[in-house]
């Protein structure tokens, strides 16, 4: 199933990837290796992980994924034919701050 990122996902994702590789080098490219590794597992199976609790009722519902080495989670909507990563969330962050990017983007909206 193909998967894509909301702009700000993206955004979030290279914006983390500088601050671990600033840290120590290498960190970054495996907080990437991590996140590529739980997409392709969500294109696999996008229903597997459960909805995030506290997002309103969407359909189809938003849903979550922990990473495991770092303290992020992967909010995304799974569509018939495609998934629609809403954030790369730090999980330390003010709660469902992404949560109106469905509304305003859509996954249609980039074609």
């Amino acid at each position: 199933m193909k998967v894509r990122l909301h702009p700000d996902a993206e955004k979030e994702l290279d914006q983390a990837a500088r601050w671990y590789e600033g840290r120590d080098a290498g960190l970054g490219e495996d907080l990437l290796a991590e996140v590529d590794r739980r997409l392709g597992g969500i294109a696999e199976a996008p229903h597997t992980w459960p909805r995030w609790q506290g997002t309103r009722e969407l359909d189809p519902l938003i849903r979550r994924v922990l990473l495991r080495r770092f303290p992020f989670a992967i909010a995304y909507q799974a569509f018939d034919d495609r998934v629609w990563v809403l954030a790369i969330a730090h999980t330390s962050r003010e709660p469902f701050y992404w949560a109106s990017r469905p509304d305003s983007d859509g996954p249609d909206a980039l074609g």
